[in-house]
Formats: structure tokens, C-alpha cells, sequence
């Protein structure tokens, strides 16, 4: 596939790939299960789903040493926490605002790569990431207006992103010996049992909900997941910093899907800073783009 074709076939697919991680949110919000029984239901039929894919693949299993077996289990709980977190978000505060809140994970896993592996940034890459900032302050100030637990809302989504870019810079930085598929089946695996404990421990009911209840587990585990496979395909085509960029797709389909289906609203304060939100972000993934115009492609 020449470049200009691959750039025509990638859009359809990019787009299936915003809307069916946008419909997340949504499906949280349907549900009235707690968020970490529908965090470990998407993280258990989400494995299944990844088996047979696997099992194909089991051999890639013994490459893993003691330490990235490790890895892989810290992966998996910062994993776990983000869905937990974010999905208890979505139980309090609006779609829009815990979905622009989570479109900082880029400059949140700069931070991290800075912190972590001392990676250099750019004074423009610090505006930018200063525009976005103020933005989600602007998001959060606008719940001020809603209820105390709107800005629990919003935290909580705010710790959910720091979460996943921990579970991001593991695989990023630790795990390159096996595909994505064996990466993705292991940590999900790791995710769902870390909930399972979780929710045994804390005595919180594991069973006895209706049909609509496990309907909204299997979308869950099936539409989003639908994405990540999509974004996986792709990555043989582009790289990885232009897939980021449907990052900001998601807050954009889930605003729009929950203004359509749970009559959500924003407010003044919160459109200005969603939209300066969105803003910095794209600047400041451009500007990755043309720090590393030739990111290596991950073809697993």
C-alpha cells in the first residue's frame, strides 16, 4: 500500500475508532452497577475476547523474563486503577468534562517521561502545555457551579490520566519482546484480577444484575476495545503520535453522544476551557510531530 492510498483508507477507520471509544462514556453512564464491577467486567470479557488471538501467539510467552512478568503486573494495576477512577468520574461529574480532563495524557506522560527518563522538552511545548492546563482549570471551574461532587468528578478523571500514563510508560519503556496482543491480554488479565480482589474485599456485589446490566458490560468490553484493535491496525500505516491525535476526537463524540443521549449539557466556562483544552493539546502533539517526524512504526 503506497502512502497516498494508505492515507485515504486510514481515515474511515479513524473515524470507527473515535466514535466506538467515544460510546465508553456513554455506556458508563447508562449503568447503574459501581464503577469497579464495570471496570472488572470490560477488563475480564475484554481477555476473552483476546484468546483466541493468543492462543495463536502463546509462544511469544517464554520470551517474558522474571522482571517484565513484573512489569506486566504493575502495568496491569496501574491499569486497573485508571478504569476504576475513571469510570467512578463518569458516576459523578458530566461526559464532557471527565473526557477533556483525560485529553491531557499526553502532556501528563511528557511530564512523566521528563520526571521518569529525563527526557528534554521545548519552552513551546510548555506554553502549549500551559494552554491546556488552564483549560481543564476552566472545566473544573465550571462544575464549581454544578456540585461538590462534579469536582470530585473532575479529580478523579485528573488521577485516572496520571494512572494510565503509568500503565502507558511501562509498556512503552519495558515490554518490547512480545506483540501488542500478548501485551494486551496479560495486563488486562493482570487488570481484572487486581478488581476481582478488589471487589472481594470490599464486599462489593459481584453478581445479581439484570440483563440490561451485563448488555452494558459486554458493549463495554466489546465497542471500546473495538477501537484499540483498529489503532493497532493502523500502526503498521502511521505512527503513533498521529493516532495520539484522536485523543481529541473522544471528548468531541463523547460531548456530542451525551448531548444525544443523556440531554448533558455544558456551560459557559466549561465550553472556553474544553476548547482551550483541545487547543493546546493539538499544538502540542503537532509539535511532536515535527520533533520526531520519523517515529519508528510499531508493526506487532
Amino acid at each position: 500500500m503506497n502512502q497516498a492510498n494508505a492515507s485515504k483508507s486510514i481515515v474511515l477507520p479513524l473515524i470507527i475508532s473515535i466514535i466506538a471509544i467515544s460510546f465508553a462514556a456513554i455506556f458508563v453512564k447508562w449503568s447503574h452497577a459501581p464503577a469497579t464491577i464495570l471496570s472488572m467486567y470490560r477488563m475480564i470479557l475484554a481477555t476473552l475476547l483476546l484468546l483466541p488471538v493468543v492462543w495463536i501467539k502463546r509462544a511469544e510467552f517464554k520470551k517474558l523474563t522474571n522482571r517484565e512478568w513484573l512489569l506486566l503486573f504493575v502495568a496491569g494495576m496501574f491499569l486497573a486503577l485508571h478504569f476504576a477512577l475513571w469510570f467512578g468520574s463518569l458516576k459523578l461529574t458530566t461526559v464532557a468534562s471527565s473526557t477533556i480532563i483525560l485529553a491531557l495524557q499526553p502532556i501528563i506522560a511528557l511530564v512523566g517521561g521528563v520526571i521518569l527518563f529525563k527526557e528534554r522538552t521545548t519552552k513551546s511545548a510548555l506554553m502549549t502545555m500551559g494552554i491546556a492546563v488552564i483549560g481543564a482549570v476552566m472545566v473544573g471551574w465550571g462544575d464549581f457551579g454544578l456540585s461538590r461532587n462534579a469536582i470530585l468528578g473532575d479529580i478523579l478523571s485528573f488521577l485516572s490520566v496520571i494512572a494510565v500514563v503509568g500503565y502507558l510508560l511501562i509498556g512503552q519503556k519495558a515490554v518490547k519482546v512480545v506483540s501488542h496482543w500478548i501485551y494486551s491480554f496479560t495486563v488486562f488479565g493482570f487488570a481484572a484480577i487486581a478488581l476481582i480482589v478488589y471487589n472481594l474485599l470490599a464486599g462489593v456485589a459481584m453478581g445479581g444484575y439484570d440483563s440490561r446490566e451485563w448488555g452494558i458490560f459486554v458493549l463495554l468490553a466489546v465497542v471500546p476495545t473495538i477501537s484499540h484493535l483498529i489503532n493497532n491496525w493502523l500502526m503498521n500505516y502511521v505512527t503513533a503520535t498521529t493516532i495520539s491525535m484522536s485523543i481529541l476526537g473522544e471528548p468531541v463524540g463523547a460531548t456530542i453522544l451525551a448531548a444525544i443521549f443523556l440531554g448533558e449539557r455544558l456551560v459557559g466556562w466549561q465550553i472556553v476551557g474544553g476548547i482551550l483544552v483541545l487547543v493546546g493539546v493539538f499544538l502540542f502533539i503537532l509539535q511532536q510531530m515535527k520533533r520526531y517526524p520519523k517515529s519508528e512504526i510499531q508493526k506487532n
